[in-house]
């Protein structure tokens, strides 16, 4: 009987820990990367601004090329709206154009679905470096519940997400200078 007491007292201490230490993690988040791309600035702003451009730069589109994929709308569009369901890996989500600045900024809502369900915010901004080359902005905004915003601790959730938009603005960056 002793020792069940301790093993239950071990466990509840670490569960309180837990429930502590996620009390004081942040629950927002929003990640930025940027890359420079020489084109000029319509040029790439056009081509970003067609979700379903995103099958060719996208590494969260291209991990499950078996996924499918619908879109709703006029692409490119404020409205417009691109809906994935794949593997547990790619998971089930849809992506929609909230609103539009003509040549300068694309804002979205990203609503996951599956394996979690989850709300996020993604900005794609473009202006112009010099005449013939674009820097591309992309942040990256959401919100992990308590407790459930302990996980960013563990899994570095910022880290993964900025290697993620890094490699996607990188395959965009090759895709338009071809």
């Amino acid at each position: 009987m002793k020792i069940l007491i301790i093993i239950l007292s071990i466990i509840g201490g670490i569960v309180a820990l837990v429930l502590i230490t996620a009390a004081f993690v942040k629950k927002e988040y929003t990640v930025e990367r940027e890359i420079l791309i020489d084109k000029p600035v319509q040029t790439v702003f056009d081509y970003v601004r067609m979700l379903k451009n995103q099958e060719n730069y996208s590494v969260w589109v291209m991990q499950d090329p078996n996924q499918k994929t619908t879109l709703t709308g006029v692409d490119g569009t404020k409205g417009a709206i691109f809906s994935w369901n794949g593997d547990d890996q790619a998971g089930e989500g849809e992506q929609e154009i909230k609103d539009i600045a003509e040549g300068q900024k694309i804002e979205q809502e990203i609503r996951f679905k599956r394996p979690f369900k989850g709300l996020a915010q993604a900005i794609i901004t473009t202006e112009p470096a010099s005449e013939n080359q674009t820097k591309v902005k992309w942040s990256f905004s959401s919100a992990m519940p308590y407790p459930i915003n302990i996980m960013s601790l563990i899994f570095n959730i910022e880290g993964k997400l900025g290697g993620d938009m890094e490699k996607n603005l990188s395959n965009l960056k090759s895709v338009l200078e071809k």
